[in-house]
């Protein structure tokens, strides 16, 4: 191939691929939402109700201009998708306060709601989850998943914002943590770092079937931990030990753990 030929290549590739917002504006669009809702995050105060009506009046119109160059690709007009957005930011709000509260309560090296909203990474990460799940369940492609992928790169935490997970929602350091898109997470659940949620295979054909584990509630899974399969079911109020292969069900109460063995080498 010749550089002329590369060049027609690229031309052509350029005017016929689909352009979606930037991920450095969806960031910030998510961002200047977070801020709004969680002064420890803002970098101005609120003293005054007609500053909020501007910040939320503001989100809607930032939304249209996001998403309107992209209105044939979404289900409905981008005016009635920035109403039912906007009108959804109350119950993500009251989903991250729970979460917030779940995280402080749980972890002994949290001082206060201000610190964990402020410097834990899984806290970030979940935020961005619950505003791009929000996105997603208004059928608006691509965009959720930009938003949790810059979302990935900032904690190392991936959630896909497919997956549903309850409010109380604990994620303990989070590095290397994998939430798979069909993955199902009951209330009061704790992660620790490396645990994966994912499918047993990857075969194309199960694109739209469930492919990831259901976690009920008040489950505990420690590092490491990898549990996979759409049929995976961990009952409530379990503990599932670090690194711990899983690829069946358990029932509620369980304690699995995985048996080490140490062999001193001697000389």
């Amino acid at each position: 191939m010749t550089i002329d030929e590369l060049k027609q290549q690229l031309l052509e590739k350029h005017k016929f691929t689909d352009h979606y917002p930037a991920t450095s504006v969806l960031a910030s669009y998510v961002t200047s939402i977070l801020m709004t809702l969680f002064p420890q995050q803002a970098r101005e105060r609120v003293i005054e109700a007609v500053i909020l009506d501007e910040r939320f009046e503001k989100h809607y119109q930032d939304f249209l201009k996001i998403f309107t160059p992209i209105q044939d690709k979404l289900k409905n007009t981008p005016e009635n998708l920035a109403s039912k957005f906007i009108d959804g930011i109350p119950l993500v709000y009251q989903e991250l306060l729970q979460d917030v509260d779940c995280i402080q309560s749980g972890d002994p090296a949290a001082t206060s709601e201000y610190e964990v909203i402020r410097t834990y990474p899984g806290f970030y990460a979940i935020a961005f989850y619950r505003l791009a799940r929000l996105l997603h369940q208004l059928e608006i492609p691509l965009a959720p998943r930009i938003i949790t992928e810059f979302a990935h790169s900032k904690t190392g935490i991936d959630i896909h914002p497919g997956a549903s997970i309850a409010p109380s929602f604990f994620i303990d350091h989070g590095t290397g943590i994998v939430i798979g898109g069909t993955a199902e997470i009951g209330k009061n659940v704790k992660l620790y770092q490396g645990v994966t949620l994912g499918a047993l295979s990857v075969s194309k054909e199960m694109a739209n079937t469930k492919r990831h584990p259901t976690i009920q509630d008040n489950v505990v899974i420690y590092a490491g931990a990898t549990i996979l399969g759409g049929n995976t079911i961990v009952g409530h109020d379990s503990v599932i030990g670090g690194n711990v292969w899983l690829t069946e069900s358990v029932p509620p109460f369980s304690k699995i753990y995985h048996k080490s063995e140490v062999i001193k080498k001697t000389t």
